[in-house]
């Protein structure tokens, strides 16, 4: 316990008993004082369960309400500077036709229930990513330039309350860190390249899973970016930011 803490606690039952004191000098009558000190001591631990309890869950609730519109605000800026053309990089190289691997077409009248169905087809599917010299020499020039954004996103302190996030950047730096290391990728032997397939992925599942969570949440908060983002949803390969109906 801090000092200051013992002081202000000595102070305070030293002006309480004084208080009383005077109350017993003035009208003689400890009989009025100690009901009334043993009613106020009753409701002290009425008043515990209300401000600490009650209270206090609610101030907490509305807090982490606040923490996550500031971070989903922080998912958002990723998903447009990095995310979504990362998706679409990965997708080109992991499947032939690209279409087979941008299967999630969200509706605007998606349930709970729908989106949870997604997720979980998602994290149970197992992909492939077979990369290429050209596809890795994009991301890795994709991705180097935009370090430092990304650095920036992990100062964020927002950050602490979201762990599937904070492992979606991790992994997404792990992989460009494999990728600047390497000068030439015209000569990596098969077991390399299966080596960044393998980080490649690990980045994709967490990239596309997340993506469909931040759908999820704009859908029930801001509607007008819902509607924006599944016409560039890049997990649609008949996506586009036209609005036709």
């Amino acid at each position: 316990m801090k000092r200051w803490y013992l002081t202000l606690a000595i102070v305070l039952v030293v002006l309480s008993a004084l208080t009383y004191t005077l109350h017993y000098l003035v009208f003689e009558d400890l009989h009025h004082i100690l009901i009334f000190a043993l009613g106020d001591l009753a409701f002290v631990f009425i008043e515990v369960l209300l401000v600490t309890l009650i209270i206090h869950e609610l101030l907490e609730r509305r807090e982490r309400m606040v923490r996550l519109s500031k971070l989903n605000m922080v998912i958002g800026a990723f998903y447009s500077e990095v995310g979504m053309e990362l998706i679409k990089m990965i997708n080109g190289m992991q499947c032939e036709p690209e279409s087979a691997c941008r299967d999630v077409k969200v509706g605007k009248a998606w349930t709970h229930k729908d989106f949870a169905e997604t997720i979980e087809r998602l994290r149970s599917r197992k992909g492939v990513v077979k990369v290429e010299p050209n596809g890795l020499r994009e991301m890795r020039d994709f991705l180097s330039k935009r370090r430092d954004f990304l650095l920036r996103l992990m100062e964020n302190p927002n950050l602490l309350e979201h762990e599937r996030f904070t492992e979606l950047l991790l992994a997404v730096f792990h992989i460009t860190d494999e990728l600047v290391a390497r000068e030439d990728f015209d000569r990596l032997p098969a077991t390399d390249l299966a080596h960044l397939g393998g980080d490649a992925q690990r980045a994709y599942s967490r990239l596309i899973v997340e993506w469909v969570l931040y759908l999820e949440y704009l859908q029930k908060a801001y509607p007008y970016l819902f509607s924006l983002a599944i016409r560039e949803n890049p997990l649609d390969a008949a996506a586009s930011p036209v609005v036709i109906d």
